[in-house]
């Protein structure tokens, strides 16, 4: 039996024994003069990442980042996405739906720029915190007055009303601390004095919101029928696929409007509606891609361990077309954000005082030919530049998870 003391002198003899072969060895190779210039250039030693595991995601991304299109359209969706988020917080109207209306300057051309006075309400605004400014907005603190001109009598403001020859007075304590700002409008406003970059803003949360919500809706409902019928064959699949092509061959937008009207105008109807249109694709590209998977050698292993139906199926087939559903989900993204705006300059979209891109259109489509066209480009230009955005983001997916390209 070795003590302690024994085995750790023994330990240390064998481990400067194997110190003494490897300097001996490099010793001998160095001196030789076939191998000492492979010793210098390196010949014998690998770089981390050609012996490094990589995995399909991180190839996927850098495959990715090769699609310049895709990257810029990448871009624009993120800064879309942050400046809904932010919301209120950014907006150049803070107030709850950007509905800040002043008659006496509506439809003013971007730049605009006036003197607002601020008078103190009857009744003191209670001040949110930040959370719920960003997401409800904050009404007002003082009431503004758009005015051409001031003066300052000491106790007093005389002040002339916009675009007009009234005078009136204000006593300083019924104004704020900082009387008069000055407020610029940068793409003008609406026939309401609205603001119009604030609406453009906030806008964008409902195209946004509505196409997330609708694909999940779709991507459930597509997925499970897609998955089912693929995997099952039979009767099952004649059914389901006699279902997926009855809802096919209906119109999209023709469905999506007799929803809306089954369901009723608002918020949260247009999400359902829309996400109740979509999974066809989606189901369809599930159902092939689960009858070509089926037969692999991974899924009759599955069968032949025990393995539940749903196990092999939520488990192994469905992970192998993820990339699949992901490239149909950012191009039916595009989709349901054409679809919402459809439905919102219909009338049976998100309802007033909501701001919507479609809502928008819808309001201002009139002064096109009255000299105020930015009123509907500005909301139109949105739209495309978002759904072009999802649809070129698509294609670099498509392109990235190719696995015949190089």
């Amino acid at each position: 039996m070795f003590n302690l003391n024994t085995s750790n002198l023994l330990f240390f003899r064998m481990r400067n024994h194997f110190q003494r072969l490897h300097e001996n060895s490099a010793a001998k190779i160095q001196k030789n003069p076939i191998f000492a210039p492979c010793l210098n250039m390196n010949i014998f030693r690998r770089k981390p990442e050609e012996y490094r595991a990589t995995s399909l995601s991180e190839l996927t991304w850098k495959r990715f980042k090769k699609e310049k299109e895709g990257m810029i359209s990448l871009g624009f969706i993120i800064l879309v996405i942050v400046i809904s988020v932010l919301g209120y917080l950014i907006t150049p109207d803070p107030t709850p739906y950007c509905n800040r209306q002043q008659l006496e300057i509506a439809l003013r051309s971007p730049g605009f720029k006036v003197q607002m006075l601020q008078v103190r309400p009857s009744q003191e605004v209670p001040r949110h915190n930040v959370f719920y400014r960003m997401l409800f907005g904050q009404p007002d603190q003082y009431r503004s007055i758009p005015i051409s001109r001031y003066e300052d009598l000491g106790d007093s403001l005389r002040v002339t009303l916009f675009e007009q020859q009234i005078s009136s007075t204000y006593a300083k304590t019924s104004l704020a601390p900082k009387p008069v700002v000055n407020r610029r409008f940068l793409l003008g406003t609406d026939r309401y004095g609205r603001d119009v970059l604030s609406q453009l803003m906030i806008g964008s949360r409902v195209s946004l919101a509505v196409g997330f919500l609708s694909i999940f809706i779709a991507l459930v409902i597509g997925i499970t029928i897609g998955a089912i019928a693929g995997y099952y064959r039979g009767k099952v699949d004649d059914v389901l696929t006699f279902i997926i092509n009855v809802v096919w061959s209906i119109p999209t937008l023709l469905l999506v409007i007799a929803i809306s009207f089954a369901l009723g105008k608002g918020f949260w109807q247009i999400f359902i509606a829309i996400g109740l249109t979509m999974w066809v694709d989606i189901a369809r590209v599930v159902r092939g891609q689960v009858i070509s998977l089926r037969e692999q050698d991974f899924v009759e292993s599955g069968r032949a361990l025990g393995y539940s139906n749903a196990r092999i199926i939520f488990k192994h087939i469905l992970p192998n077309i993820t990339g699949t559903i992901i490239v149909i989900s950012a191009s039916n993204f595009s989709s349901a954000i054409l679809n919402e705006a459809g439905l919102s300059f219909l009338g049976l979209g998100v309802q007033p005082p909501t701001p919507s891109w479609g809502m928008m259109m819808k309001e201002n489509y009139a002064y096109i030919v009255l000299h105020k066209a930015y009123l509907s480009i500005a909301p139109g230009l949105a739209i495309m530049l978002l759904v072009l955005a999802f649809m070129l983001v698509g294609n670099a997916l498509r392109n990235a998870m190719d696995i015949r390209s190089k």
